[in-house]
């Protein structure tokens, strides 16, 4: 379950915040997991629940956009939205298609507490 290293990822950056920044705990925490990422989120939000007791995510609302995958097609030059990077051009059905965006995995904020 590669969901469980990414959870520790993201833990170790929200610690590494919290020591820089002086918070004891995180009140909200908003991830974005592209459908081209390769996250399954309900995987993600397990082992976000299981590795946060005794840390600043314990108790935490976690909060996973999940924006669609943007292509771009080299056959009919359009940019579309694609569930996965195997899906053809939903214009032309053309392939292969170039992604644009909907592949990262990252923290978008997080609401703190202070100490």
């Amino acid at each position: 379950m590669h969901e469980l290293s990414l959870a520790a990822e993201i833990l170790r950056l929200v610690q590494a915040s919290a020591a820089r920044d002086a918070f004891s705990r995180v009140a909200t925490l908003r991830l974005e997991a592209g459908a081209l990422a390769g996250v399954e989120v309900s995987a993600l939000r397990f082992a976000l629940d299981a590795i946060a007791p005794g840390t600043c995510l314990d108790g935490a609302a976690i909060q996973i956009d999940q924006p669609a995958g943007r292509a771009w097609c080299s056959g009919c030059a359009a940019e579309v939205e694609i569930a996965s990077r195997a899906d053809p051009c939903p214009v032309c059905g053309g392939a292969p298609l170039r992604p644009t965006g909907g592949s990262e995995l990252r923290v978008l904020d997080l609401v703190v507490q202070d100490d």
